[in-house]
């Protein structure tokens, strides 16, 4: 059992790192088509969710196809936690954390996220 929970630790730990490269790569991406297309400065919110759904979608279906149970947990587990490191993050560099309904609205949105990513992780493998 306790092996077990080790790799299932590990998987996590795996996902959100893959979550976050998959989340530094579209930034890049992103700033790039900023600087050298039309794309207007307003679109950059738009464009952080999208880049927060992609990432935590890679994350929960990586963990779901390696792990091969309980996708819709494991997915969730995936989408809470990279939202509560950003958050953290956010506090730690930039200011301190205010919980209104944007943050709410993007903590349920990280959750559904990798609760579906956790689902297709499932029915892919």
């Amino acid at each position: 059992m306790k092996n077990k929970s080790l790799n299932h630790g590990a998987y996590i730990l795996k996902s959100l790192l893959l979550s976050f490269i998959s989340t530094f790569i579209l930034v890049i991406v992103i700033s790039l088509l900023l600087t050298y297309t039309p794309l207007k400065e307003s679109r950059i919110p738009l464009l952080n969710t999208i880049i927060m759904i992609v990432s935590i979608a890679v994350g929960s279906i990586y963990i779901a196809v390696k792990i091969g149970e309980k996708g819709w947990m494991n997915g969730g587990i995936v989408g809470v936690l990279y939202f509560l490191i950003l958050v953290f993050l956010n506090y730690l560099f930039i200011r301190p954390f205010n919980m209104d309904l944007y943050s709410l609205s993007k903590l349920f949105i990280s959750l559904i996220v990798g609760i579906i990513g956790g689902v297709i992780g499932i029915n892919v493998k």
